[in-house]
């Protein structure tokens, strides 16, 4: 059993229940943590709000993860409310719809920039404003998706991203990992969230994978939770620097 009673977990990206941020929300609640959810602007405000009453005395902040002032401002309305933090969920990707749906080799340099940062960056932003909120260490973690390693149809300078946030798990444990702060991510296998809407032929790769994946079928939110729950407890205390695949096993077939 997973015990995260006297933890406070903070939660970017959570905005609606069909993302794999609410079923970490949820499994983080299980496990007795306090929940701070961070939505992007006011329009989204009304949604992550009515997600509140669902987990046990959660807290809602406004934040737009590619302004550093709306991260600074975030982070100290954080150690106001909770004096510190133990846990960081990084839920975050954004390409503008051009990037995705056309061919990659018309990526437009500031699609190419915007989807970089949103996607990417942002987890060097959180983390570094995090960082001094985590005195006693702690565990953050992003999502990524193993269209960072092959090409996927329809995925585009989304893989591109991708890939970059991996590499930035990486640099980020290596660099905080002496304060005792681990850094991870969960490549999770493709999921029916509003977000995968925007990549064409999704049914296809839903299709591929319940064909070729050892289990014989795509994973569900819950498990990436359970994962993350997982990850983000001191029962994973010796690893950092990770990208834990819960996919059903499609990462390991070949044909």
């Amino acid at each position: 059993m997973i015990d995260l009673k006297g933890k406070t977990a903070v939660i970017f990206g959570l905005a609606n229940k069909r993302s794999i941020a609410w079923a970490i929300a949820q499994k983080l609640n299980e496990a007795g943590a306090s929940l701070a959810i961070c939505y992007q602007n006011e329009r989204l405000k009304k949604e992550a709000d009515s997600l509140l009453p669902e987990l046990r005395d959660a807290k809602s902040f406004q934040c737009d993860v590619s302004v550093d002032g709306e991260i600074d401002a975030t982070f100290l309305a954080l150690k106001h409310a909770y004096g510190k933090l133990d846990i960081v969920v990084h839920s975050v990707a954004f390409a503008p719809a051009d990037a995705i749906k056309n061919d990659f080799l018309l990526t437009a340099r500031e699609d190419f920039r915007i989807a970089l940062d949103v996607s990417a960056y942002s987890l060097v932003a959180v983390s570094r404003a995090a960082a001094p909120l985590m005195a006693e260490g702690g565990s953050i973690l992003t999502l990524t998706y193993y269209g960072s390693e092959k090409v996927f149809p329809n995925y585009n300078v989304m893989g591109v991203a991708k890939a970059a946030l991996e590499a930035t798990v990486r640099y980020l444990a290596a660099s905080l990992g002496p304060k005792n702060i681990r850094v991870n991510a969960i490549s999770a296998g493709p999921i029916k969230t509003l977000a995968a809407r925007g990549i064409g032929d999704f049914n296809k790769i839903l299709d591929t994978v319940t064909e070729r994946a050892p289990l014989h079928r795509n994973v569900e939110a819950l498990e990436v939770g359970n994962t993350a729950a997982f990850l983000l407890s001191p029962l994973a205390s010796g690893i950092t620097g990770e990208v834990t695949y819960v996919d059903c096993g499609y990462n390991v077939t070949g044909m």
